[in-house]
């Protein structure tokens, strides 16, 4: 008699730890050993109900590494709802990104290690200095390989506990992502101006005055930049440099891309304020990328009316760009539930990572 159900499970998290399936036939005890999976390969692990077990017509259940404190999570690093499948689907295939680990949701030494590369940057046409953080991969040290690198706007709200705001978490971000070996990039956290923040990442005249973009990008790309390829192991071409932020963050990101594609080839855009600088979509007109570049665009419907429909009229009018002929690789995720808050930008930020370094597989 042939097994009525077949799991065939693969995860990109590879350690020592068992793999068990746990639900409503075994009273979710998480490490029952008569459900315990087989390895076949590395990251691949399959379970076959035994022809005479007795299961619910719909099982309802979760994978763990042997408790509720090592169950299965989504790629952000958080909790996944319960899987669901009739007993007599035959094979059922199944991918998990993350695991809880004993009770964190992350391996504390896979964090990535956290320096001040300068207290008082000046910034040349800005009067604020600036304080710069470089987050380096947690096995930096033992390697003598040459990294990508993503230069983040906002530091104050990047990782411990945020400024005001709340924070992206970005260095727990890279030991999640770590743990699935997707962590090569170095990180370069600058601080933004306070008062002077709406001006530094704007062009064009607002409401808070002449916009100072061209001052603040012209320091990273001749002041910060240079010193990072110098002090680092850096691969610094454009395809292997990014720059990213939210909010005004993600404005100032695009124009990054915009005025200097010899520089910044991957842009990662979370809810970027389209609205204060409309002459935008005219200027990616004139877009002439001299690279393949990559944009990740992120926006989320409860932040306003306007926010999605922006970003994805902005992104009709770059796909009409291009290099050589090609389009440009854009890719847009929207959240339904997305408001204007670090928690959402948190949890996009590691699949932005993987989108914009990493080569796609499942």
């Amino acid at each position: 008699m042939a097994s009525p159900l077949r799991l065939e499970l693969t995860t990109p998290s590879i350690d020592d730890r068992p793999v068990f399936v746990t639900g409503n036939f075994c009273d979710w005890l998480p490490d029952v050993r008569a459900f315990q999976m087989q390895p076949v390969g590395p990251g691949q692990f399959v379970y076959e109900f035994p022809p005479n077990t007795e299961l619910p017509e719909e099982l309802v259940y979760k994978y763990t590494r042997g408790g509720w404190d090592q169950v299965e999570l989504d790629a952000s690093g958080e909790g996944v709802a319960n899987r669901i499948v009739l007993r007599t689907a035959g094979v059922k295939r199944e991918h998990i990104p993350h695991w809880r680990w004993f009770g964190s949701p992350y391996n504390p030494l896979l964090l990535p290690k956290i320096d001040l590369l300068g207290e008082e940057f000046k910034v040349p046409g800005i009067s604020q200095v600036r304080r710069v953080h470089v987050l380096l991969p947690h096995d930096y040290e033992q390697t003598n390989k040459q990294y990508p690198v993503l230069y983040l706007h906002d530091g104050q709200n990047l990782f411990g506990g945020g400024a005001g705001y709340g924070s992206w978490e970005v260095d727990q971000k890279m030991a999640l992502l770590a743990a699935r070996n997707r962590h090569e990039v170095i990180l370069i956290s600058i601080d933004h101006a306070h008062d002077e923040r709406i001006r530094e990442f704007t062009f064009h005249r607002t409401r808070a005055g002449t916009g100072k973009g061209q001052f603040y990008l012209d320091f990273i790309r001749r002041t910060l930049k240079p010193l990072v390829d110098r002090t680092f192991r850096t691969l610094p071409d454009p395809e292997h440099t990014g720059i990213g932020g939210s909010s005004l963050g993600g404005l100032i990101s695009i124009y990054a891309g915009l005025m200097h594609p010899d520089v910044f080839g991957r842009l990662m855009v979370f809810s970027p304020s389209l609205w204060i600088s409309p002459k935008i979509y005219f200027d990616a007109i004139r877009l002439q990328a001299p690279v393949p570049m990559k944009i990740y665009a992120y926006g989320g419907e409860k932040e306003s009316s306007y926010m999605v429909p922006s970003i994805r009229r902005f992104n009709e009018t770059l796909l009409r760009q291009g290099y050589n002929g090609k389009p440009i690789d854009i890719h847009l995720s929207v959240d339904p539930a997305g408001t204007h808050q670090e928690v959402h930008w948190s949890r996009e930020f590691p699949k932005a990572v993987e989108w914009l370094f990493y080569e796609q597989t499942n």
